[in-house]
């Protein structure tokens, strides 16, 4: 998915931008990094481009339009703007994203949006802490350089004119993304919707906490390995991310706001207090409550009333009327279908754990104590193993394998028909989203028709009219018929998505953790039947398991 970071800028050294982008610099205190002669390092990888400027002279002429004009002279005035598109890691492999064609798009996003300005457009394609999604930065100079024609997110009639200043408003953010959207989607790239709350609200911060955090316990969970004990925890879960887990377990086994109350404190010891009708969450670690608009939107008071409002109506079938819904009858119908095959798929969890090869442990080989401590152990989890193929009737080594085989294609057509159901529900919410702005919308559309000045008109109401007109147009090109599909069909089909999405999602969950067990399982008999030497490794390749 694509999203957009506005930065404004009051730092008078235009420089700094320039160093930024060109050479590597430490993602959380933003300082440049040094080689060992104290000299800035190139980044690996970039594409940088100038509009309206030279992308290597960019601060001087930045300077020399300022002192022209007589702007951005003040302590305390906005210097220059530092936008950020930030791709999907997915789209690289999915879709061919590659670091030209990102540039490529931000040329074109630039020019589109920013005109007249000087403009520095580099491409990063490490990401992130090195995460791999390729972005794109746009620095531009709050000053306009030239005059422009005027464009329909202008609200001003300066915004037209050289030696006036950028303006960002909440109509032209809203733009901004609308025209980032409609890149990807002509692209075919990996979008969500930019303009609705997102249902999982992740910050920067929670982000980089996150990735610190797994840094530190993978750190960790080696120095236990190596010491011959086997980590609990191998994720890091920030406490919003507990927060979240929790109260989508809680909400999905309630059925109003006391047992949902009762389940979170008892399981979870996390507390809820609701306070001018509007929930917020104790973690049982801070001294703070979080609100459920700061954890997204699947997390208000609003969404889970609706949820529990659900459980508590009886199940219907749903017929459509219209062919708008032609390609989710399969989804839709085979809804029972997918509940009876999760209730038929039970999985328990052992406790199973790898057998450990003392001949790759060098302590082990040092150390006579800790290499009797791990025999113990391997001993404990071999009885274990055994026991396990013996439950489940597992006679050769062959067999077991092609249990593994079996269950691994059984987890990858859990896997696609999860993806697929996401797909449908992202396509009926854009419907939801487009609808819903266009009859929002739609009255002062009408009035713009009969408005006798309608130029002055459309500046009154720009906002209001662009989404109108984006609204229309995305509707008729997906609508397969003029009718405007109904509201409260496209909801209830967003429902029943819902209800099919979370069934395949823990049918997944239940399917990965079995053949990750059978992998635990079919080690372990590797190692206990051809762990001793390659001559027994080649004689006892079917010899039984009991």
């Amino acid at each position: 998915m694509a999203i957009l970071k506005h930065i404004a800028i009051k730092n008078t050294d235009y420089g700094e931008a320039q160093r930024y982008l060109l050479f590597q610099h430490d993602e959380h205190t933003k300082k440049p990094i040094l080689d060992e002669n104290g000299e800035l390092i190139p980044r690996k990888e970039y594409y940088i481009d100038g509009i309206n400027c030279d992308p290597f002279s960019f601060d001087l002429e930045c300077k020399e339009l300022n002192a022209q004009y007589h702007k951005n002279q003040n302590f305390d005035e906005i210097k220059s703007h530092h936008y950020i598109l930030s791709f999907d890691p997915k789209d690289t492999e999915d879709h061919g994203l590659t670091g030209e064609k990102a540039q490529q798009f931000g040329l074109e996003y630039a020019q589109k949006n920013f005109p007249g300005h000087q403009a520095l457009v580099c491409t990063h394609t490490d990401g992130n802490n090195e995460s791999g999604n390729i972005h794109v930065h746009i620095v531009i100079n709050s000053l306009r350089k030239y005059d422009v024609e005027h464009q329909t997110f202008m609200e001003r009639p300066c915004d037209t004119r050289a030696g006036y200043k950028h303006h960002l408003t909440p109509a032209y953010l809203i733009y901004l993304k609308r025209s980032l959207m409609d890149i990807c989607h002509r692209e075919h790239l990996h979008q969500v919707d930019l303009l609705s709350p997102a249902e999982k609200k992740i910050t920067d911060r929670e982000y980089r906490t996150k990735h610190t955090g797994q840094k530190k316990l993978g750190t960790l969970n080696n120095e236990m390995l190596s010491k011959g004990i086997a980590p609990r925890q191998t994720v890091f879960q920030t406490q919003k991310e507990y927060l979240r887990t929790a109260i989508e377990y809680a909400a999905a086994s309630s059925c109003n706001i006391e047992e949902f109350q009762a389940t979170l404190l008892k399981n979870y010891q996390i507390t809820l207090k609701v306070s001018r009708g509007r929930f917020s969450y104790l973690h049982p670690e801070r001294n703070k409550f979080i609100t459920g608009r700061a954890l997204g939107s699947h997390y208000t008071e609003d969404y889970l009333f609706s949820i529990w409002k659900k459980q508590k109506e009886p199940q219907k079938q749903f017929h459509t009327g219209s062919d708008i819904f032609t390609s989710h009858s399969n989804s839709t119908t085979s809804a029972f279908t997918e509940e009876k095959e999760t209730k038929a798929f039970c999985f328990i969890k052992s406790d199973l754990r790898l057998v450990i090869d003392l001949q790759q442990r060098v302590k082990a080989q040092n150390n006579p104590v800790y290499a009797r401590k791990v025999k113990l152990s391997n001993l404990q989890q071999m009885a274990k193993t055994i026991a396990y193929v013996q439950e489940r009737g597992y006679s050769t080594e062959d067999d077991l394998m092609t249990a593994l085989t079996t269950s691994q294609s059984e987890t990858a057509n859990c896997r696609k028909n999860l993806r697929s159901t996401q797909q449908e529900l992202k396509r009926i919410n854009e419907q939801i989203h487009y609808t819903g702005q266009y009859l929002a919308n739609k009255s002062v559309y009408r009035e713009f028709l009969h408005a006798k000045n309608k130029k002055q008109f459309r500046q009154e109401h720009l906002s209001e009219i662009t989404l109108y007109e984006t609204a229309r147009n995305f509707l008729k090109q997906q609508a397969s018929s003029e009718k405007l599909p109904s509201m409260k069909l496209l909801k209830s089909e967003k429902e029943k998505l819902l209800s099919i999405k979370n069934m395949q999602h823990q049918k997944y969950q239940k399917r990965k953790q079995y053949e990750k067990e059978l992998q635990t399982v079919c080690k372990n008999v590797e190692m206990i039947l051809h762990g001793r030497s390659d001559f027994e490794k080649n004689s006892e390749k079917n010899l039984p398991l009991r």
